[in-house]
């Protein structure tokens, strides 16, 4: 049965159905699929209600398993019998009913064997709990048969400790007395009307030392998070165990071992940088990202997540694909949900919950359940564009939205010029980019690798209808920038941005037919153009008869094309250092050691002049010939 919609487990449970909530790496379901494999039942039935997609896609045919599944979908509530009944046709032999949301590794062998043993025709498997407040009560004679049973009791009710675990053994026969397609539940309905006909209806008693918990809260489900890395449930826990009831999946990166206190179970692919630390009872799913600095301790963080630069998250869940930026607190019984976004050196204060989607600005402290509306943020484009950390706040997606956004406010039609630098970060958003403006149809004139000041000469001379450059920050390597230009290949101004952070936040995008897809065109001669342009801002014969001697360092910028161009027409000798684009093991330029290391190659080869660029060829200090820097003052005068 994995019907539930687990409306206490929100928001956990706002996008996935109860049964796909992950237990130690793996959703509940799956567990319990495993458990009926490794009691030789593999013909299996999965009833469906709640987000039945979400199940069917994920399990599919149920052969990678070793099962066969199939799945019966209910169109309206049919009740636990309910829908038990609607799936009768294929149930023509003794079947066992176990729920796809609660955790267990009951001995399902023993279980039918004594319902065999006993006659019956229906067995419950039951246990002794603290507070049989939330479950069924049931009480029997000494030879298990059920005498008496009670949902969900008041404690003036109470008559005993022994409650209903949901797990049942059948025989075909009792669904007749469950009328098709009404609503009927097993424990107010169908096995009272069993016992007052006298049918043999048995209580199988789960012994001590196996597991059953009902993941009904969000408390529930740390525990059984806790429990199966304490090894209290047998389960198939994804990876390799390591010492100290630590699991390791495939593909994950970790500096050293000793960053890790078991128990944890660290998913396949994640990245766990130098200087983070995973505390005890810690569950990270697939591709979760923990920064350096950052501690991550008695949490369930789910998969694609992002924990930055000295975030917290202690006792919390985090959803799926969220991001906690730096230095971000989540604390006690905080519960994120799918695809949010913590701002930095935000705080969230003990039991708040965060429904999927919300974005809460950086400093904020959060103080109550964030269920509607989200807190208001910064708008994504500032004066010159949007920043934010590659792959992370900047993504594909987010990079072919703009795109589109950006697109709708131009004609169908219209040119723009896109260029990047050398970071693959980079090539990768600008490629989407262009797919974005392209859907919109709007024609893109791809100059490549290319300074931002080759895109706006491009805009400016070609008289295009605009223009973008995707390049990593300067000041920090995690950092992407997307700058967007208007004419005559200037900053885009506010009117221009407003327009485009309308349609991104409307979702209002232009939506061309496959007739009016914008193209890609070439600019063969766009660095000729530049460097012409630039070379006639000076006399070039009086350059020429001097004979200039350069030491230039490019800082990895796409500076070195044009300059390399202009320098041939110029006649200049120069000597270039960092002109090569892929820059993606370079960290942020620290300026004075770039600018000592030409000062002394100034002097080694005789050079009359050095220049250092920034990593975006808009900026540059000078050093002499002697080798001393420039200031910035007689720079600017120059």
């Amino acid at each position: 049965m994995a019907g539930g919609e687990g409306t206490r487990l929100r928001p956990l449970t706002s996008n996935q159905p109860k049964p796909m909530v992950p237990i130690a790496g793996k959703p509940c379901i799956e567990h319990i699929v495993e458990l009926l494999h490794a009691h030789a039942i593999d013909d299996i039935v999965v009833t469906l209600a709640y987000l039945p997609q979400a199940i069917r896609s994920y399990l599919g045919d149920g052969s990678s398993l070793g099962v066969r599944l199939s799945y019966s979908v209910e169109d309206t509530p049919l009740g636990t019998a309910g829908s038990v009944r609607k799936a009768a046709d294929v149930l023509d032999e003794t079947f066992v009913v176990i729920s796809g949301d609660a955790l267990c590794d009951i001995d399902l062998t023993a279980l039918v064997a004594f319902h065999r043993e006993r006659g019956a025709v229906a067995t419950l498997a039951v246990k002794s709990v603290e507070n049989p407040l939330e479950f069924g009560v049931v009480i029997a004679d000494e030879d298990g048969r059920v005498e008496r049973f009670l949902e969900k009791p008041g404690w003036g009710q109470v008559f005993s400790d022994t409650i209903n675990t949901g797990i049942y053994v059948l025989e075909p026969e009792v669904l007749r007395h469950v009328p098709d397609g009404e609503p009927h539940d097993f424990s107010k309905q169908l096995f009272p009307y069993l016992l007052e006909r006298g049918r043999p209806v048995y209580a199988w008693t789960v012994p001590d030392g196996q597991y059953w918990q009902d993941i009904g809260n969000l408390d529930q489900f740390l525990e059984a998070n806790r429990d199966a890395l304490d090894a209290r449930v047998r389960l198939a826990i994804p990876g390799v165990r390591l010492q100290e009831n630590i699991w390791v999946g495939e593909g994950v990166a970790v500096a050293d071992l000793d960053q890790i206190e078991g128990p944890a179970a660290i998913g396949r692919f994640c990245n766990i940088e130098p200087g983070a630390r995973i505390g005890a009872y810690t569950v990270l799913g697939a591709n979760v990202v923990v920064k350096d600095g950052a501690s991550v301790s008695g949490s369930v963080v789910e998969q694609g997540s992002y924990v930055g630069p000295g975030a917290g998250v202690t006792g919390a869940i985090v959803g799926r694909s969220t991001d906690i930026h730096a230095h971000a607190q989540l604390n006690e019984g905080v519960a994120v949900g799918d695809e949010c976004s913590i701002g930095a050196e935000a705080v969230v204060l003990p039991g708040v919950k965060v429904y999927p989607y919300k974005t809460i600005e950086a400093g904020a402290t959060i103080r109550e359940n964030l269920i509607r509306e989200s807190r208001p943020v910064a708008s994504l484009l500032g004066d010159e564009g949007a920043a934010g950390i590659a792959n992370i706040d900047i993504t594909p997606e987010l990079a072919l939205r703009l795109a589109m956004a950006y697109g709708t406010t131009l004609k169908r039609g219209d040119r723009v010029a896109a260029g990047r630098d050398g970071h693959p970060s980079s090539r990768m958003l600008k490629r989407a980019m262009v797919a974005g403006l392209q859907a919109a149809g709007v024609t893109v004139a791809d100059l490549r690798f290319a300074a931002p000041g080759l895109v706006r000469h491009e805009v400016k001379t070609s008289r295009l209808a605009g223009g973008f450059h995707v390049r990593r920050s300067a000041e920090d390597a995690e950092m992407v920038e997307i700058v967007l230009f208007e004419p005559p290949g200037v900053l885009a101004g506010r009117g221009l941005r407003a327009d485009v952070e309308k349609h991104l936040s409307r979702s209002e995008f232009r939506r061309v037919t496959h007739r009016q897809v914008g193209g890609i065109v070439e600019a063969p001669r766009a660095i000729e153009s530049y460097s012409g342009a630039l070379g006639a801002l000076v006399d070039r014969d009086a350059v020429r008869r001097r004979g200039f001697r350069l030491v230039v360092d490019y800082g990895h910028s796409a500076a070195a094309p044009v300059a390399e161009a202009l320098f041939a027409e110029l006649g200049v000798d120069a000597v270039g250092v960092d002109a090569g684009g892929d820059a993606r093991d370079v960290g942020p330029r620290v300026k004075d050691e770039a600018v000592a290391q030409v000062a002394r190659l100034v002097e080694a080869v005789g050079a009359d002049l050095g220049v250092i660029f920034d990593a975006h060829a808009e900026r540059l200090w000078l050093v002499d010939d002697a080798g001393r820097r420039i200031p910035s003052a007689q720079t600017l005068l120059l």
